[in-house]
């Protein structure tokens, strides 16, 4: 018998001893334990819905701007000699009060001008009468039995034209006086100074700026709204409008944090769609908006002010209000089945904002609506629910798994929901403590 070489007694040795690793000494190991998992159901939130009545919100924004604006222009020309210590930027003037005034030398001498030459003028009219007058009874006098005088006997072209000689006096006197009056820049409405652009010292001449006024008796806000949102709001026609029937709008702003608000009417659509954002402007106003003329309790509102709108809709009844987020894959909403487990629903859809949706059926009245994001959401699968009031919204995107103290969010770890059993049972192999992995 031929010997095996000795360099080959640990390799073979090596070889035994994995056949026996592998073949031999697993039939004599323990069959592994089974274990079940018990199955775990998942943590949602979920609110109770009711059917109710309430009034459509639409929100806007815009600018508080003028309703009457004036750019305050020369009508006669001179030098300016006095200014007005309010006729500033932001300076209040009421009506009729003197911004500023030209020197009016002048246009006092071409009243007392024109006042000579009416004088005058009246005096030829005088003249001119007397004599018709004279010539009638000269005429008749000496041609008593001969019929009717002509004009030129009477002298009725040159009492004529005496007479319209008087009135163009009179029109120069009257535009003298005009013009001496218009030497003194007066406001024409209770008002502020918006932009000053001449001061003393000036000359200017008919049609030469000194500035820019604006009325505070009202302001108005054009908010942009589209075509869909305006058939939420109750616009009467424009002959229907009237205080009454005027829909509410809540304006506010935002400064550092602090928030304040006004009321104020929709008085008007503008009736046009803009060709480039194709939404159409509904005009809101608010009287006295500083507060000046004693019309109004509200803060005082600057021109050129940003404000939020929420606009007063249509009152509708028995509406469901979701949070926007809780609807999913079109018009589907998770509902919480009384067995405690998800049900899939699909609704109708009345109208939808960024924050809310308003459904008008496809609910019932006490029906629980998931408020919590869900990766992979199964049909019947387990649920455990936190109800929360209808007013408070889940806060979207989180899930809970396990204990209740333990949170993990969805967006961190998308194979969360993997460890979610379904109504099937799964079962693990484990191997049996102490043996070989």
């Amino acid at each position: 018998m031929q010997k095996i070489p000795t360099f080959l007694l640990p390799i073979l040795v090596i070889v035994l001893a994995s056949v026996m690793a592998f073949v031999v000494f697993p039939q004599f190991k323990a069959p592994p334990e089974q274990h079940t998992v018990e199955k775990k159901a998942l943590l949602v939130e979920a609110q109770f819905v009711e059917r109710r009545s309430l009034n459509f919100m639409v929100e806007s924004q815009g600018v508080v701007k003028p309703r009457t604006q004036t750019t305050m222009a020369a009508e006669v020309s001179g030098k300016i000699t006095s200014v007005s210590s309010r006729f500033i930027t932001g300076g209040f003037l009421n009506k009729g009060e003197v911004l500023l005034e030209i020197d009016p030398s002048d246009y006092r001498v071409g009243v007392k001008l024109a006042e000579a030459t009416l004088a005058s003028r009246k005096a030829q009219f005088s003249s001119e009468k007397a004599r018709s007058e004279q010539a009638l009874k000269d005429w008749q006098r000496l041609n008593s039995n001969s019929g009717k005088p002509n004009d030129l006997v009477l002298r009725l072209p040159q009492l004529a034209e005496a007479k319209a000689n008087v009135r163009a006096a009179e029109a120069d006197l009257e535009r003298a006086i005009r013009n001496l009056e218009r030497t003194k820049i007066r406001m024409p409405y209770a008002g502020m100074v918006r932009e000053k652009r001449v001061d003393i010292g000036q000359f200017v001449s008919p049609g030469t700026p000194l500035g820019t006024m604006f009325a505070v008796d009202m302001v108005e806000i054009r908010l942009p709204v589209t075509s869909e949102e305006l058939l939420f709001i109750n616009l009467p026609a424009f002959s229907e409008i009237s205080s009454a029937s005027r829909p509410q709008v809540t304006l506010s702003s935002n400064t550092r944090g602090e928030v304040t608000s006004w009321q104020a009417e929709l008085v008007r659509s503008e009736g046009v769609v803009d060709e480039k954002s194709r939404q159409i402007y509904l005009v809101a106003q608010i009287m006295d908006p500083y507060g000046l003329l004693g019309q109004s309790q509200q803060p005082p509102l600057s021109i050129g002010t940003f404000l939020s709108a929420q606009i007063e809709g249509k009152l509708v009844d028995n509406l469901f209000v979701i949070p926007r987020h809780a609807l999913t894959n079109g018009n589907q909403l998770m509902v919480v089945s009384t067995e405690n487990r998800l049900e899939f629903r699909q609704v109708e859809v009345v109208r939808s904002t960024p924050k809310e949706v308003y459904i008008s059926s496809g609910l019932n009245n006490g029906d629980r609506v998931i408020s919590t994001s869900l990766a992979t959401p199964v049909e019947g699968m387990p649920l455990r629910v936190n109800d929360v009031p209808a007013e408070v919204e889940a806060v979207e995107g989180d899930v809970w798994l396990g204990d209740d103290s333990q949170e993990t969010s969805v967006a961190e770890d998308p194979y969360l929901l993997l460890d979610i059993v379904t109504d099937s049972e799964q079962t693990l192999s484990a191997e049996a403590e102490g043996g070989d992995t």
